[in-house]
Order: C-alpha cells, then sequence, then structure tokens
C-alpha cells in the first residue's frame, strides 16, 4: 500500500464514524495514529461522552472483532484471560478463551479494577500473547487495547500503576462537546430509544485485517532524518531534568513518540517526519508518563502546561 492510499484509507475510516460519532476529531485521529503504530489508547473523561460508543464505531468502520470488558472491584485476572477448564467428558483440559482474544478490546473503566486484574492486561499490550498455565498463547496480529477511565470519581477506583500506565501509547481527554455540537447530538439521538448500535447509522467496514496490516507496513516508507530523532530523545530527556516532575519519561515513551510522528506522517501523505509530528503529538504521549513533584502539586500545576513548555523550549530542527 502506497502513503497516499493510507491517507484515503484514513479518510474512509473517518466517514464512517463521523456517521455516528458527532465531533471528537482530534480523538479519532489519535485513534488512527494509534493504529498504524501499533499501540493502545486511553481514553479519560466524564460519563456519557461517547468513549464507548467511538470505540464500538471504530472497530466497526475497520471492520474488526471487537471485544468489551467491563471492569468491576470483583473481576479476576481469568475473566479476561480465560482458563483451563476439565472436561469430563473427554477426561482432558480445554482452553476456554476470555475476551481478551479479540482485535479491539474496549476496556471500559479500567481503574475499577484492583491492580491483580489490570496486570492481566500488562503482558497483552507490550508482547500481543497471554501465558494460561505455562503455555502461551498468541493474541491477533493487530491486538489494540482502548481503555476508559472516569476521571470525577475517586471513590472505588484503583489508579493504574505506572508500568501499565507507560504501555498506553496515548491518554487522550475527551472533552464535552461544543454547544454547536452538542445541539446536533440531540438531534441526531434524542428520536431515539434504546441501545445505539454502529449498525444503525449504516457504519460499514472500509477496512479488514489484511488491510490494516498493509496500511501499517506503508510506515516503513516513511524516512526520520537524524536531527529528528535527536529531536525526539532531547524532547523526551528534558522531562528528568525538570524540577517540577520528581518522574520523567522512559526510553519507551521516546520509541513510541518516534513511531506515532512517523504514522502522522503516514497520514497525511508524506514520507518523511517533520518537526510538527513531533509537538503535535507529544503531550498525548507524555502526559501519562510524568509525575509531578509535591510541589508543583501544590501550586496546581498541569502535566500539559509542563509538557507543552518543554516542547517550547526544546530546539526543533528547521
Amino acid at each position: 500500500m502506497t502513503l497516499p492510499e493510507v491517507r484515503t484509507l484514513a479518510g474512509a475510516i473517518r466517514a464512517e464514524v463521523a456517521k455516528a460519532v458527532v465531533g471528537q476529531d482530534e480523538t479519532v485521529e489519535h485513534l488512527l495514529v494509534a493504529l498504524l503504530a501499533e499501540g493502545h489508547v486511553l481514553l479519560e473523561g466524564p460519563p456519557g461522552t461517547a468513549k464507548t460508543f467511538l470505540a464500538q464505531c471504530f472497530a466497526t468502520a475497520l471492520g474488526l472483532d471487537f471485544g468489551r470488558i467491563q471492569f468491576t472491584p470483583d473481576l479476576l485476572p481469568g475473566d479476561i484471560l480465560g482458563s483451563n477448564l476439565f472436561n469430563f467428558q473427554t477426561s482432558q483440559f480445554t482452553l476456554t478463551r476470555g475476551p481478551i482474544f479479540c482485535d479491539l478490546l474496549l476496556a471500559d473503566e479500567i481503574n475499577r479494577t484492583p491492580p491483580k486484574t489490570q496486570a492481566a492486561l500488562l503482558e497483552a499490550m507490550q508482547e500481543r500473547r497471554v501465558t494460561l498455565d505455562g503455555e502461551t498463547h498468541a493474541l491477533p496480529e493487530h491486538f489494540m487495547v482502548v481503555a476508559t477511565q472516569n476521571p470525577i470519581e475517586n471513590q472505588g477506583v484503583y489508579p493504574l500503576p505506572e508500568a501499565q500506565l507507560d504501555r498506553f501509547l496515548f491518554k487522550l481527554l475527551v472533552p464535552y462537546p461544543s454547544s454547536e455540537e452538542e445541539a446536533a447530538i440531540v438531534t441526531r439521538f434524542g428520536k431515539r430509544q434504546g441501545p445505539q448500535r454502529p449498525a444503525d447509522f449504516g457504519i460499514a467496514a472500509v477496512a479488514n485485517g489484511e488491510t490494516i496490516g498493509q496500511a501499517t507496513a506503508a510506515l516503513d516508507q516513511v524516512t526520520m532524518a537524524e536531527e529528528i530523532v535527536d529531536y525526539v530523545v532531547r524532547l523526551v530527556r528534558a522531562t528528568r531534568d525538570n524540577a517540577d516532575l520528581s518522574s520523567g519519561a522512559s526510553p519507551r515513551a521516546a520509541v513510541q513518540l518516534a513511531n506515532a510522528a512517523r504514522a502522522r506522517a503516514a497520514l497525511e501523505g508524506r514520507d518523511y517526519v517533520i518537526p510538527d509530528d513531533v509537538k503535535a503529538l507529544a503531550v498525548a504521549v507524555l502526559r501519562h508518563r510524568l509525575v509531578l513533584s509535591p510541589a508543583a502539586e501544590i501550586e496546581g500545576r498541569a502535566v500539559e502546561t509542563l509538557v507543552a513548555k518543554l516542547v517550547e523550549s526544546t530546539e526543533a530542527p528547521r
């Protein structure tokens, strides 16, 4: 697949999602970047902002097998991964696969389950495989996790450990819609009863696993100059030397930022990365990997503001 074809495919996916989802253009754009960069996405926003429905529409447009797990305090790792159950008819253990065996997994309200259960996703997100009773089982080639969490409630939630946050390519903040968008939402959905399904809005699959594989492989055509590599490294290393941050970004963050920048360039039909690709994605890649210092927390500093300042202060190549 050529880069212009990747751009055309992305446009078709956007058009299908837009049939049902009003607004959220930036979120959809980041989901497309994550798809090509083979990364995972964490969506954070108040209830009722279509996070779950957006993931469903996105999976439908891609033609991927969609799975959903509602995370609750009593959820166990076996409820996610599956287990080997004894079959009395055959006197053998039979693998019962859990909902994680799908192409696009929606981990709904992921912070409502204890760390023991959250950790069940670590191997799957990093290595695209799971281990059950000492036996390794491969996940689909294009396995992708889209997780959601509610930032409003603090009771009955378990903050994600840093090791798991670091496995998400992006953390996206899903805002409330504008007044015009909200009016369009009420017009579109106010006359409908019952659950909303992507098929009700005519969303059709414009891709499949093979097409997505070809689009992902097309990223090999995108080159990244040494100056851009140096820029990414300097930007990430700057997070480790900032007095307002007690913990900076990892080398994995630099690698994922570079991959995401290449994916963004491909979506725009370019075979080279420019500094604006890095700047446009820096906040989404870094915001969940940084830990504010106690002094910065007391002063009410925002991670997004600090990342924006680091982008401004880090000289970009010309």
